[in-house]
């Protein structure tokens, strides 16, 4: 049995190092995670077997090896459609709609990866050879291959615990990552997929090391790593400047001759009410870093669509590099007038369209997986739906896809919308079926944006205001022109275009985008609604379904392992404003909050993790594997790389960034797992 263990080890170990030379072209170095977990895994395999009689063994030593094999080709396969691990999450929230919904992008995940499929079969032939010359023995367990494998099983516990304690007490930076949970897919890439999906069972058991809250502009900090103890005090407002980064439009501006207001854009809250709500160190290290954070101010463009109506899109796979005067006119307008964002990211999160509405339409960083779906149980009083419904404006939701994936019909309405979409699901007709809008071509895959809008527009343009939001569908992957029905739809018009099938592909169904987006302008036009009416849309996040070669061959420039491959556009227009042009690094996270700027909601900017584009506040653009880019210095967490874009940056300078980012992160888990929103407006101090 010893050399069953020794086998089922080495397994193991192959698996993962082929998953990785697959998946992300390299290979596990820092062990640090990866032998504990192996060892713990391949003794309580063995001692399975060894517990077994010696027929039942070896069928059993079998079935185990073809299961860790065809788990790790799912990963494998899985990874290549959607650049993320399959973790235990997915499979529980959304593994059934998976396979029904992508089974086109599975098999093509399987036939690109044939190769390393048949590596990982390697070990199951090996297995039978040794098996067939006797090296391999199957036999019921004598007393000293049991205690050779309870001590193996010990030791590796043994080794792990001692790991993980030492890096708690240390406050190592593997610890923070492990413990953080923060990018499951930065940690597989460093520490291997096994200890991945043992984090994602310990959930929330590991304690967290103890690390103060960075304080904007300050050299102290709310909370220390003792007792914490929470200010009632109302942060003082910083010094306003004008932001030098942002050209101010001739027209719709403030009246220059009147004076700005300039005030914080913040609530007044009872904060030892607040503290006490929850008997909670999370909760009050939460309401700590409330506190901390820097609001931003009211500017000139405070309120300067007040009173209008919104559309809001969230644009399936968009990227800048799908758009050009001659074949998608209506995008290449928006995105050269109103606002022009010209550093403008749209990170890749763990769930990927999830949530990338999750970031839209909350303003916050997503917290490990779901947290759109997980958000349907919170109080949402500071959504968008909220703020118009707040003043009696009726707000919609539309999908061109299934209204039961990812529990949109829970989540969506709990933000202010009556959400409705194309198709049913598996939720019951007698039930739902009134949120579904008649479509044409419903059942295309992927359907069509320009027959959304043909479908959906007629429920709100008679009304006197309205509030929009479209999660669109036509930009899905895979790109090609059979499997794809967007792009074979538009095949013709990039038939001449100098790239690749699929780059080509790619661009034909973002053209049923635009003609989406064309047909909503002239609808909006004819209805004398199209002057009061804003349009606003962000990416989802960039199209990962494309191989990254095709992809920087649109791009015509490397993009991998950059941050430059989230490098989007943002459309946020009137057809009256004049272009307005922003320098600054900012994201999709900053969204929410320059809409409601705009719209002279009042909010407390404390409450999100994006910062109003417009305002005087330092740009910043936050990855899910905590890299950042500011106007002064950028990380790139993967390759390690550090830029200082002026030489006054110090690495304490870095080093306060990076504790700024965690702060942020920590503090958009705790809204979302934590239902702050909820007890933040019991303790709110209207006047």
């Amino acid at each position: 049995m010893r050399y069953v263990l020794l086998f089922l080890s080495l397994t193991l170990f192959y698996l993962e190092q082929v998953y990785h030379a697959i998946a992300d072209g390299g290979i596990v170095y820092n062990l640090i995670f990866l032998v504990p977990a192996i060892l713990l895994l391949a003794s309580i395999e063995s001692m399975m077997l060894g517990f077994s009689g010696k027929k039942a063994s070896r069928v059993l030593f079998y079935v185990i090896l073809s299961v860790e094999i065809i788990f790790y080709c799912a990963q494998l396969v899985y990874f290549s459609i959607f650049k993320q691990p399959l973790l235990f999450a997915a499979v529980g929230n959304a593994g059934a709609d998976a396979l029904t919904t992508y089974w086109r992008e599975a098999l093509t995940g399987i036939l690109n990866n044939w190769y390393g499929i048949l590596l990982m079969f390697v070990p199951l032939v090996v297995g039978i050879v040794l098996d067939k010359k006797e090296k391999l023995t199957f036999s019921q367990m004598d007393v000293s291959a049991g205690v050779f494998s309870l001590l193996w099983t010990v030791v590796a516990v043994c080794v792990s615990g001692v790991i993980l304690v030492c890096g708690y007490y240390t406050k190592a930076e593997f610890y923070h990552d492990y413990q953080g949970y923060y990018d499951p897919l930065s940690l597989v890439e460093s520490y291997g997929l096994s200890p991945t999906l043992a984090r994602s069972l310990l959930g929330d058991f590991l304690p967290e090391a103890e690390e103060d809250i960075y304080v904007a502009g300050s050299d102290d900090v709310v909370m220390s790593g003792g007792q914490e103890e929470v200010s009632t005090e109302t942060p003082a407002p910083k010094e306003t400047v004008t932001p030098q980064s942002t050209e101010r439009p001739p027209a719709m501006a403030v009246p220059t001759e009147e004076p700005v207001d300039t005030s914080p854009h913040m609530f007044t809250v009872d904060y030892e009410k607040l503290s006490g709500m929850v008997d909670s160190k999370e909760f009050r290290k939460t309401v700590s870093a409330y506190q901390s954070l820097e609001p931003t101010n009211k500017n000139e463009y405070t309120g300067m669509f007040e009173g209008y109506n919104l559309i809001y899109l969230t644009a399936e796979g968009f990227s800048t590099y799908a758009v050009s005067e001659a074949l998608t006119p209506t995008l290449y307008k928006l995105l050269n007038e109103g606002i022009i964002a010209k550093n403008y990211y749209v990170p890749l999160w763990q769930t990927s369209t999830s949530d990338g509405e999750y970031v839209n339409l909350t303003g916050l960083i997503p917290n490990q997986q779901f947290s759109m779906k997980r958000s349907g149980a919170n109080a949402q009083p500071y959504s968008l739906g909220a703020y118009f419904g707040g003043e009696g404006v009726k707000c919609y939701g539309f999908h061109n896809g299934t209204m039961s994936y990812y529990d949109r019909y829970i989540s969506h309405p709990n933000m202010g919308y009556d959400f409705m979409a194309s198709l049913l699901g598996d939720l019951p007709k007698e039930e739902w079926g009134d949120k579904v809008f008649p479509m044409e071509n419903a059942g295309y895959w992927p359907a069509s944006d320009l027959d959304m809008m043909k479908a959906t527009i007629p429920y709100y343009i008679n009304e006197e205001r309205f509030h929009v939001y479209y999660m669109t569908i036509s930009g899905h992957l895979n790109y090609n022109f059979l499997g794809n029905r967007m792009s074979s739809k538009n095949k013709d018009l990039v038939a001449d275009l100098p790239y690749s099938t699929e780059g080509k592909a790619y661009i034909a169904c973002n053209i049923e985008l635009d003609r989406a987006l064309e047909y909503l302008i002239t609808e909006l036009d004819k209805a004398g609604k199209l002057e009061k009416t804003v349009i606003v849309m962000s990416a989802d996040h960039y199209p990962y379904g494309m191989d990254v070669n095709n992809y920087e061959e649109l791009a015509g420039k490397e993009l991998e392992d950059t941050l430059d491959i989230y490098r989007n556009s943002l459309v946020l227009w009137n057809s009256e404003m004049e272009p307005m042009v922003v320098e600054k690094p900012c994201c999709s996270v900053d969204v929410l909050p320059t809409i409601l700027n705009l719209f002279g909601f009042e909010y407390d900017s404390r409450l999100y993790a994006g910062r109003d584009i417009l305002s005087d506040s330092e740009g910043l653009v936050i990855f899910s594997d905590r890299s950042f880019i500011t106007e002064t210095m950028e990380y790139n967490k993967k390759t390690k790389e550090k830029v200082y874009k002026v030489d006054s940056v110090t690495e304490e300078d870095y080093e306060a960034m990076k504790k700024q980012v965690k702060t942020i992160y920590d503090y958009s888990a705790g809204i979302l797992n934590q239902d702050f929103y909820r007890y933040v407006e019991e303790c709110r101090i209207v006047n």
